[in-house]
């Protein structure tokens, strides 16, 4: 069972996004790329639903997901006081519970999800793209498409591919990260895919030197 996190103030949140939001902004201008805005996507799989307010009251308007039955009771709860993603695994079976809800989907990873898209595709929110998730390391038992397969797997989304997703190697170091990143900033520019959703709360530093639009943070924002 999940533990969710008690006692949620709105000023702490608040205070850690706006630090959280200066930190991205110095490492965008680090690396070149000007002021341009990075997405600070809220997960909130250890938020309890009756606790959602207190996020958007602190200025948190995006949040992402990890799992449909959550998605769909906080959403009928809250829908309208965020934007909402889903970052979880995808399973096929949940994607028509899903597409409903979401703008983008960050997990996409396999040949059923995608068949799947496009059999609910009247069922979506307008507008829903979704992020091919990639397994750089070909590390085992881990969801994601292989570089190799990225082109062949784009050719059959039924939806609009807007970008590229990953999950680096646990490390301690966040600039372990710093390879697979650069890495999957290179394969989504070969394709003119703008959004990388990549770097959570060790490491969106680092991830935002090397060009995410998206970080997903959890305990750096609620603590």
């Amino acid at each position: 069972m999940v533990e969710l996190i008690a006692g949620l103030r709105a000023e702490r949140i608040h205070a850690n996004l706006e630090r959280i939001r200066e930190e991205l902004t110095r490492a965008r201008e680090r690396a070149g790329g000007g002021s341009g805005e990075v997405e600070i996507l809220a997960a909130s799989k250890y938020v309890a639903c009756r606790d959602l307010p207190i996020l958007a009251e602190a200025g948190v308007r995006l949040l992402g997901e990890n799992r449909a039955q959550d998605l769909e009771e906080k959403v009928a709860a809250h829908g309208s006081l965020f934007e909402w993603d889903f970052i979880g695994q995808l399973q096929s079976r949940r994607v028509r519970l899903i597409v409903p809800h979401v703008r983008l989907i960050h997990s996409v990873a396999s040949e059923s999800a995608l068949r799947e898209l496009g059999r609910h595709l009247e069922q979506a929110r307008p507008g829903l793209a979704i992020l091919i998730e990639v397994n750089l390391a070909g590390e085992q038992g881990k969801a994601g498409i292989a570089p190799r397969d990225l082109d062949a797997f784009i050719a059959l989304a039924p939806v609009p591919v807007v970008g590229l997703m990953t999950m680096p190697p646990l490390s301690e170091r966040p600039e372990d990260s710093r390879r697979w990143f650069a890495a999957l900033r290179a394969l989504a520019e070969e394709r003119g895919l703008h959004h990388l959703s990549m770097g959570s709360s060790q490491d969106y530093v680092v991830a935002a030197e090397e060009g995410a639009t998206i970080v997903r943070i959890g305990t750096n924002l609620y603590h």
